[in-house]
């Protein structure tokens, strides 16, 4: 297995019963649940979960909002909307990138110690998994370097393909 920095862990396993203080959920504009991560989050968290995105208006794409975790192991549920992949030419990495900056913000606000992203808009928003791991990896990445105090950063991915592309961007990283 390729190594991975101190402070990044890759694995394959149902975000839901990770034991972190925040997970992301790879929302949608409405907050309003929806298939994949979204919907798997939805679930294990409870009706709370809605209740709680319901008051908080949305989100925008590129953008990032906080909830309780309900009755999910993690105290918190960071919801970013990354977007939907249109080809590469509607600014696409930019918003991606805004999305786990935005997240990331949300957990250095928030004093939190962990967390744990799924590979944002690579499911249903067709974005391409290379191109989003390497995003996710660098502004992963940055943030550990500028947040001497976090300890554990979790790319929590869904099949063998993944796991393997996250952990070969990991490993173009300076360790």
């Amino acid at each position: 297995m390729l190594q991975v920095p101190a402070g990044i862990e890759i694995v394959r396993a149902d975000i839901t019963t990770l034991g972190v203080d925040a997970i992301v959920n790879a929302a949608n504009e409405s907050l309003l649940g929806g298939g994949g991560v979204d919907g798997a989050i939805h679930r294990s968290a409870g009706p709370e979960l809605l209740d709680a995105c319901k008051t908080l208006g949305g989100c925008r794409t590129g953008s990032a909002k906080i909830t309780p975790g309900f009755r999910l192991p993690a105290r918190f549920v960071i919801h970013a909307v990354g977007p939907v992949w249109r080809g590469g030419g509607h600014g696409e990495d930019d918003l991606l990138t805004s999305a786990y900056r935005d997240s990331l913000r949300l957990v250095g606000e928030h004093d939190l110690k962990s967390v744990a992203f799924p590979a944002i808009s690579t499911g249903i928003f067709g974005y391409p998994l290379w191109r989003a791991t390497r995003i996710a990896i660098r502004e992963g990445w940055d943030f550990l370097q500028g947040t001497p105090r976090f300890e554990r950063l979790v790319f929590c991915v869904f099949s063998d393909e993944a796991l393997e592309v996250y952990h070969e961007c990991a490993a173009e990283l300076p360790i």
